[in-house]
């Protein structure tokens, strides 16, 4: 969401906090002002990163294959349904607000049904948020009374929820706010160092409830570091013990530190080569149920987003808001549940996938494994007029690629098999004979096997046309 025309770094700067690369307001967070893309990544590592990242590769294998994954933001603004921050957008007193968890009394299971649907949309693994900036902690802890088990729904949410994702052989993921706008040290601990001790001593206890009281858990997904740094989180500390718990688990970069992977929100922006990388997104414009927001995203922008992250080398986090009781938008099933089917038939083209190294295309996006290339085509070309005039368009409707940098061997549409026949050279390759009708929605892939690593370097075939004289006669 925007942020009153602030930059992320001008917001940051006018509540003191620092570190912050520049963003702007248009990919300001919904979910907070301190998760900064980039943070702490140039400092020198520590011992206990170091013994991190010697087992990155191993930890985030299962991850780099997944590429997609399920995003839950759910709490009392839930409630409210006027988003996830109205508490301080609209000033709500706490006392107020405070009245809303005992009217927070969701339906028996209803993780059952975000997990489910998570499987029908091709998802591999899920993030819920355990505790968001609102600090109403959805397991049965033993720090606070502020809490899903002594409030209005009378159990731990965040059970329901384990045991929901790994019935459906779903990887397990907890979100957790470090900024708490309940806590009565939350503020304060920034001047008052005794608060400060107080309240990163709660924090730190609350995390390792949450590594502790659930079996396996694989993603820590960390948000919003305001108002301390990582030395005052103490997030070395908190890291260490995170995986002393939790030895397989990944955690994000939200807390200070580099993390194992980095997070742009509400955009696309593929960390440096090596860097491992997830986007978050909604599916509307709002994390937390909204039910006034109608700004869905299409199935179109939803697989194309996923194909652009995928060809990057990173994953795609796609937020569900449920609301008070648990249910799920009827747009956000029918939106997620034909991605799915689409993934059904062209997941090859996704799950497993490896960064590449390809020009843009307005029509299409490309990711590859190894040495075969995935074309997905957005926008389907059709019979151009133009074909009339033109050979290089014939026969039929024509794919066409400028600056292939690898032999092609075959190709063929993925969802249905078909051949595809094809013409090569050192320009460009040109597959023809297709129908005039996409064969598929929302895009259309077609698989194309290479001699080596397809790179597509659309700058490269400038030098090599054959330019003719100036007019044309």
């Amino acid at each position: 969401m925007k942020i009153d025309g602030f930059s992320r770094r001008s917001f940051l700067q006018h509540l003191g906090a620092t570190g912050a690369m520049a963003i702007s307001a248009s990919n300001a967070s919904a979910m907070g002002v301190g998760a900064i893309e980039g943070q702490a990544t140039n400092r020198p590592l520590s011992a206990a990163q170091k013994a991190q990242a010697a087992t990155r590769a191993q930890r985030m294998a299962w991850w780099h294959e997944a590429k997609f994954g399920m995003f839950i933001h759910w709490g009392l603004y839930s409630v409210l349904g006027q988003h996830e921050w109205a508490l301080e957008v609209e000033g709500v007193p706490i006392a107020q607000y405070e009245l809303m968890a005992k009217h927070f009394q969701p339906k028996p299971n209803a993780a059952r049904d975000w997990a489910k649907l998570a499987k029908r949309a091709g998802q591999k693994y899920m993030v819920m948020t355990t505790k968001h900036h609102e600090g109403f902690c959805h397991w049965d802890t033993k720090l606070t009374d502020y809490c899903a088990p002594k409030q209005g729904p009378g159990r731990d949410l965040v059970r329901e929820y384990v045991d929901a994702a790994r019935a459906e052989g779903l990887r397990v993921g907890f979100y957790y706010s470090l900024m708490d706008w309940h806590h009565p040290d939350g503020a304060r601990c920034k001047t008052d160092e005794e608060a400060r001790k107080s309240f990163v001593a709660y924090t730190h206890g609350l995390i390792r409830e949450l590594m502790t009281n659930y079996g396996k858990i694989d993603v820590l997904w960390y948000d919003v570091d305001w108002p301390l740094t990582a030395e005052q989180w103490e997030s070395e500390r908190m890291n260490q013990m995170v995986f002393e718990l939790q030895p397989e688990i990944i955690v994000n970069n939200r807390n200070g530190l580099p993390g194992d992977f980095s997070t742009p929100e509400q955009h696309i922006e593929a960390s440096e080569a090596g860097r491992a990388w997830e986007a978050c997104m909604t599916l509307n414009d709002s994390w937390g149920f909204n039910r006034g927001d109608d700004s869905w995203k299409s199935t179109k922008t939803v697989v194309s987003n996923l194909a652009t992250c995928a060809q990057g080398g990173g994953n795609y986090l796609l937020n569900i808001g449920p609301k008070p009781d648990g249910s799920v938008p009827s747009e956000t099933v029918e939106i997620l549940e034909t991605v799915g089917k689409w993934l059904d038939s062209n997941g090859k083209s996704i799950y497993g996938t490896e960064r590449g190294t390809f020009s843009w295309n307005s029509n299409a996006n490309y990711t590859r494994r190894g040495n075969t290339l995935y074309i997905l085509q957005n926008y389907w070309p059709g019979e151009t007029p133009a074909a009339a005039w033109l050979t290089y368009y014939q026969p039929g409707t024509v794919v066409a690629i400028g600056g292939l940098k690898a032999k092609v061997k075959s190709a063929r549409l993925l969802k249905t098999g078909q051949n595809v026949p094809f013409v090569q050279d050192e320009l460009s390759l040109r597959l023809t004979s297709l129908p005039a009708k996409a064969p598929d929605s929302p895009s259309t892939v077609i698989e194309v096997e290479c001699e080596g690593e397809p790179i597509v370097d659309h700058d490269s075939i400038r030098p090599l046309w054959q330019r003719q004289k100036v007019g044309i006669s």
